[in-house]
């Protein structure tokens, strides 16, 4: 049996969303109590992804943007480069911990990670994700920087969350992020103390993967190169372009 400090941190780089998609759905129904816990990370090019409670109105003008309906909790969302993602496939009832802690230990890794590079950032209790205090010539107010869907079966997680790093904002504009009409949405480019450069993608992986183990308390940590080890099923999977057939889903206990 995989013991429950055990993780594996694979980068998947740039990849289109469905396929991915598809591989950590099969990966969660394949695995076994012997399955290793893995961190995905990964970029995409731009795609909306509408969550099982998403409603049509959300989305205002996808324009030349695919919107993906998929089984995770919560509503739409815009992914594309520049903004990291992070798969959470974890056998979260070998971990002994429930799905609002999981998350609760998302959104601390990723105020910590943010606060490592001079952003204060904050969670909330009504909207689950990771929020800023905005306040300069152009607007002031509460903007959200980073993203949460969940999605849990057989006592296991997948999907999981995404954080602004640097990238084009406007796709956000074509939908109400999350549900919520006029949402505020930033990065981290635009957060970092003005002396700072321009951020550092693997530095910030680095950080976000270290908060993010230590508080889902894993201590024997590896890294895969890409698909290495994976089943040649999901290694298939992962290989393949992006369909945009319509997806039939079922429906299974989700949150965001």
């Amino acid at each position: 049996m995989a013991n429950a400090e055990q993780l594996i941190v694979r980068d998947l780089g740039m990849r289109d969303y469905e396929p991915v998609w598809q591989a950590m759905t099969a990966f969660t129904n394949d695995r076994g109590e012997s399955t290793t816990d893995e961190f995905w990370l990964v970029q995409h090019p731009p795609v909306f992804t509408q969550g099982q409670a998403g409603k049509a109105e959300h989305v205002l003008a996808a324009g030349d943007i695919p919107v993906v309906q998929v089984d995770r909790g919560g509503q739409v969302t815009y992914h594309g480069p520049g903004q990291q993602v992070v798969y959470v496939l974890l056998n979260v009832r070998r971990k002994g911990f429930g799905v609002r802690e999981l998350v609760s230990s998302m959104e601390k890794a990723l105020v910590k990670t943010l606060s490592e590079f001079g952003i204060e950032s904050y969670p909330r209790e009504d909207a689950p994700g990771v929020y800023v205090k905005i306040t300069n010539g152009i607007m002031s107010g509460e903007a959200k920087i980073a993203a949460l869907g969940l999605r849990i079966r057989k006592g296991c997680s997948f999907h999981g969350l995404s954080l602004n790093v640097d990238m084009d904002l406007s796709p956000f504009q074509r939908i109400n992020p999350c549900g919520y009409a006029g949402m505020a949405v930033t990065q981290m480019r635009d957060m970092m103390p003005a002396a700072s450069s321009s951020p550092d993608i693997e530095a910030i992986c680095k950080s976000l993967i270290t908060n993010l183990a230590e508080l889902t308390d894993y201590s024997e940590i590896s890294y895969a190169g890409n698909t290495a080890g994976l089943p040649d099923t999901i290694k298939d999977q992962l290989s393949q372009e992006a369909s945009r057939d319509e997806q039939s889903l079922e429906e299974h206990n989700s949150y965001e």
